[in-house]
């Protein structure tokens, strides 16, 4: 349980960075924004999960034995990416405002990575309804508390979330790595 709610940090950082970036273009601090940004955020953060977990059940039969190599691969590549996005230039820069089109948009491209993650959920002992629930919810949280932190100016933190969180995907992706090369 605690690998699943790592992971759900790891997965929401994307989300919070961006949070971040749209609470910077608020004065104050916008409720109704940090709602809707935690709802979109939290819904496709846990919905793609599910999706690369089906992904990787319907492949298990023929990947079984490199499973974990796969999911080793597919953890460093995300944790790479957030890692590189970190040094960049953040998307938020060029939106002028923040309507629901924008909101639904941000929200797919953050979570397009999670669906990656998802197939190492088949390699974790939890059930994918549980899995699905702490990772929508935890980005929901970090999403929410994003647009907060960044109407309060910290814009500076947003690109330390997604290095942070490119690390610990990296890390997980080691960690199954090891369990299933080294103690198997």
């Amino acid at each position: 349980m605690i690998e699943l709610i790592i992971l759900a940090i790891a997965l929401s950082m994307d989300a919070f960075a961006v949070s971040l970036g749209l609470g910077t273009k608020e004065s104050t601090f916008n409720r109704s924004l940090a709602l809707k940004a935690g709802l979109y955020f939290g819904f496709f953060q846990g919905f793609m999960p599910l999706i690369g977990y089906l992904a990787g059940v319907g492949l298990s039969s023929f990947i079984t034995s490199i499973d974990h190599w796969v999911a080793f691969i597919l953890l460093t590549l995300v944790g790479l990416k957030m890692i590189y996005e970190s040094f960049g230039e953040p998307v938020e820069e060029e939106i002028s405002q923040v309507t629901n089109k924008v909101l639904l948009l941000l929200a797919i491209a953050t979570s397009i990575d999670a669906m990656a993650a998802g197939f190492t959920l088949t390699l974790m002992e939890t059930t994918i309804t549980i899995s699905v629930l702490i990772i929508g919810f935890t980005t929901f949280i970090f999403s929410y508390i994003g647009v907060l932190i960044g109407s309060r100016g910290g814009a500076y933190l947003e690109s330390k979330a997604e290095l942070l969180g490119g690390i610990v995907l990296i890390a997980i992706g080691l960690k199954i790595l090891v369990e299933h090369t080294l103690l198997n």
